[in-house]
């Protein structure tokens, strides 16, 4: 018999490739960090002998989620600033807060915080944007969880930088210290064009090219952000963009809830990602993004959280839910965006939107052991017709009870296994106490 690590049994297997492949009463074959073989049940005991077995017998195990928008270095402004328009909740809330508090250690314990948020709903990977990227790797470190850390780049003064000049070589700085690190992947994140002047912007494209990084930008998530475009530039931001050729299959374009025929001739034509933050959009009155057009038109669509100050969660089956039943409202088609396509939103787009789609996203020999168990035995998920239906449409996060990274288990039996749960209650009490007063 061959030797594995771990044999992991489960009622349902789901792949997330095949049209979400559902596979009953089979097994996935772990050694080290990957995946060697999906197969039935019994077929897998008669081959691989392992040194753990781990049984899941009224779960569905299937591909960790990638939140593949956030800033969780704000979890201690979760409900600091609720039921604002955007640009009042950024300039008069939130930019003000960051100047105020923003530091390496406030950072690093609001990303902690996040991460074991993060880990207890069933993420094993996000794409974030914030500032004191140092903070924000070495808590994802400890967790264990996969970071992949945007260099933000403002022309807002905070605690962080004041000028764009500051922002670039810090970030440069930051490249040059964790590039080589195991479980960090590093990218370029301008914030938007209502932050940045045109150079600023080609400038930070020239360095995701020169060094080969994944763009990040928060585009056309407003009409305020369009109209204030149009009144200075004569342009729309997607339209400022193109012209410096950064719209591509390189760039993550954050929200897009504003797009116009002109915006949909672009996209179609440079192929960029979209990320679609429901949840926050919604809260914000931002707009929807136009997912099911975009998806008709081959365009890659991945889900993010976007930040617990607009959301408030990191909850990633909620932004499945809200992602699916919001397409339907907003086109009027009950059969929009339906579960089995929210779920690849939720695990492979994203993983194609971070290109690493060939290392995760779903459940494939080969590919990285990042994987969950959903305990769909609940009351509130009975009874069970159709697995993927019942998680995206029924299931809460609460019935994730184990998270593996890499063949490494983080959650199990919802209990963190690399981070102390009574010890983050006990600091977000202290950072609530500072704040308020």
């Amino acid at each position: 018999m061959e030797q594995v690590d771990y044999l992991i049994h489960a009622k349902w297997i789901i792949t997330c490739e095949e049209q979400n492949r559902v596979l009953e009463n089979h097994t996935l074959a772990i050694q080290g960090q990957k995946i060697v073989d999906i197969l039935p049940k019994e077929s897998a005991l008669q081959r691989y002998q392992a040194l753990q077995e781990h049984h899941y017998d009224t779960h569905a195990v299937l591909p960790g989620f990638i939140n593949s928008h956030t800033h969780i270095g704000m979890s201690f402004f979760r409900g600091l600033a609720d039921d604002l328009k955007l640009m009042d909740w950024l300039h008069n809330h939130m930019w003000p807060a960051e100047k105020k508090w923003l530091g390496q250690e406030f950072v690093y314990d609001a990303s902690l915080i996040a991460m074991a948020e993060m880990i207890r709903c069933g993420t094993t990977r996000f794409n974030d944007m914030f500032f004191f990227f140092e903070a924000t790797a070495e808590a994802a470190l400890q967790a264990g969880i996969h970071a992949h850390i945007g260099m933000h780049i403002m022309n807002v003064p905070n605690a962080w930088a004041t000028t764009s000049e500051e922002y670039f070589a810090k970030a440069l700085a930051f490249y040059d210290a964790y590039k080589n690190t195991e479980g960090i992947t590093i990218t370029m994140a301008p914030h938007s064009t209502y932050t940045l002047a045109i150079d600023d912007l080609i400038k930070a494209k020239e360095i995701a090219d020169q060094l080969q990084l994944k763009i990040n930008i928060h585009l056309q998530e407003s009409a305020a952000e369009v109209q204030q475009s149009l009144d200075t530039h004569h342009k729309r931001p997607l339209q400022r963009l193109y012209e410096i050729d950064m719209i591509s299959p390189n760039l993550n374009a954050v929200h897009m809830t504003q797009l116009d025929e002109r915006d949909f001739e672009i996209v179609q034509q440079t192929r960029p990602s979209i990320i679609h933050c429901p949840e926050s959009n919604m809260k914000l009155a931002s707009g929807a993004c136009p997912v099911e057009k975009l998806i008709r038109l081959g365009i890659n669509v991945a889900l993010g959280t976007d930040s617990v100050a607009s959301n408030n969660d990191l909850d990633m089956i909620g932004e499945m839910r809200s992602a699916a039943l919001l397409s339907k409202v907003t086109t009027g088609d009950a059969c929009s965006i339906s579960a089995d396509q929210a779920l690849k939103m939720a695990t492979l787009n994203g993983a194609k939107a971070l290109a690493i789609d060939h290392l995760a996203g779903s459940l494939v020999p080969g590919k990285i052991a990042d994987f969950i168990a959903i305990d769909l035995d609940c009351l509130e998920t009975q009874p069970l017709y159709h697995p993927i239906s019942q998680i995206v449409y029924a299931a809460s996060r609460d019935q994730v009870t184990d998270v593996w990274v890499g063949g490494k288990q983080l959650l199990k039996n919802r209990q963190l296994l690399t981070l102390d749960e009574k010890e983050l209650r006990a600091k977000a009490q202290i950072w609530r106490k500072k704040i308020k007063s």
